[in-house]
Formats: C-alpha cells, structure tokens, sequence
C-alpha cells in the first residue's frame, strides 16, 4: 500500500479516534468527578458519612474497574444499541468507553480530594460554610493539579481503549490497524499505526503535564 493509499485511511482513523476519546472523556468527568467526590464525603468520618451509601458505591467502582475491556465492551453491546440504536461506530464505541473509564478515574478523583489539607475543610465548616460550598471553594479547587493529571491519565487510557474497540466495528486507528494492516499482512501500516497513537498519547501527556505544571505554580503564588 503506498502513501497516497494510507494517508485518507490514518486520517479518518484519527479523526474517529479522537472523537470517540474525547466525547466519552467528556461523559467520564461528568460522572466519575462527582462519583469520586461522593466516596469521599460518605466514607468514614467524611461530611456526609454513610457506611452503606459509600459501600455499594465502592463495589459498582470496583467491579467496574476490573472487568477486561474486551469483555465489558461485548456485554454492553444490547445497552449501547438502546442508548445509540446501534453497536458499530466511533458514536456507538462511546457508551462502552465512557463505562468502562468512569470507574478508573472516580478512583483517581477519590484519591486526589483525600490529599486535600482537612484542615482548610474544618475552617470553612467554623465559618459555617455548606458541603456544597466546601466542594466547590475547597476540594476541588485543592485538589485540581491532581484532577488534571488524574484526567490525562484516564483520556490516554481511553486511546488505548478506543484502539481495542476497533476489533468490533468501532473504527478509529485501531479498526484501520486490525483491517489494512494485521488482516493483509502490512508491516509498514501497522507501524505508522502505532506510530501515530505514540505521538497521540506523547501529546496528551505533554499537555496534562503543562497544565499541572502551571496550576501548581498557581497555587503556590496565592499561598
């Protein structure tokens, strides 16, 4: 296959690739940051404790977590077609992405609103400030350098999650690697391929770094 040949395929690959990642990173911060937040303020001795709320919450968290992608994308297949109407497509490959991403990072946000100072917690509560208060003026202003990094972790998990979606019609770089490249015994596709999905992540990663790197900065000034 020349390169006239696979530059229309790699591109449409791409473009599939980083909207399937970036809509279904869009669905995972919307329900896994409050869902971490949640675990926090339910455990033991948080602003909302309550044992069975945050254990039930726990378990979903957790056998989400450690169900194989592969496997969590067959079986959702009769959800994904009620939500989309169909199972094939980078649209469809969304619902199973966002599902299987939304635990990973309700664990990474659970993690970075622990590392908040509780002391600042305890002095907006002696001024009488509401939970909702504490979350949006406390928490998760706190603990955002870690929220950004807990994001780009979970978008690159979601590129290589979006690349085993391929295997099942979900089209993205991943489809175009398994069809053009590993089913007609092209080496050289298959490594642009792979090629293109290093300088994808390489520059997700750059980015999530820079913006840690500026937040922290940020912090530190107003402190």
């Amino acid at each position: 296959m020349t390169w006239s040949d696979m530059q229309p395929l790699l591109t449409q690959g791409t473009i599939d690739t980083l909207y399937m990642v970036l809509w279904s990173a869009v669905v995972t911060v919307l329900v896994g940051l409050p869902l971490g937040v949640l675990l926090v303020l339910t455990d033991k001795g948080g602003l909302l404790q309550n044992a069975p709320v945050n254990k039930v919450i726990g378990v979903i968290v957790n056998v989400g977590r450690s169900l194989p992608f592969i496997i969590l994308l067959i079986a959702l297949i009769p959800f994904t077609t009620w939500v989309v109407g169909t199972f094939i497509g980078p649209t469809a490959m969304i619902v199973p992405l966002a599902v299987g991403a939304v635990p990973f990072f309700a664990r990474l946000v659970e993690t970075a609103v622990r590392e908040v100072d509780h002391g600042l917690v305890e002095a907006v509560q002696s001024m009488g400030g509401s939970i909702p208060t504490i979350v949006r003026k406390v928490l998760l202003p706190q603990a955002l350098p870690s929220l950004v990094s807990g994001v780009t972790t979970t978008v690159i998990v979601l590129i290589g999650y979006s690349a085993m979606a391929g295997a099942v019609g979900g089209e993205g770089l991943g489809s175009k690697a398994v069809t053009y490249g590993y089913q007609r015994f092209d080496n050289r596709f298959m490594l642009v391929t792979v090629v293109l999905l290093i300088v994808i992540v390489t520059v997700i990663q750059l980015i999530g770094d820079a913006a840690v790197r500026l937040l922290a900065r940020r912090g530190r000034a107003t402190t």
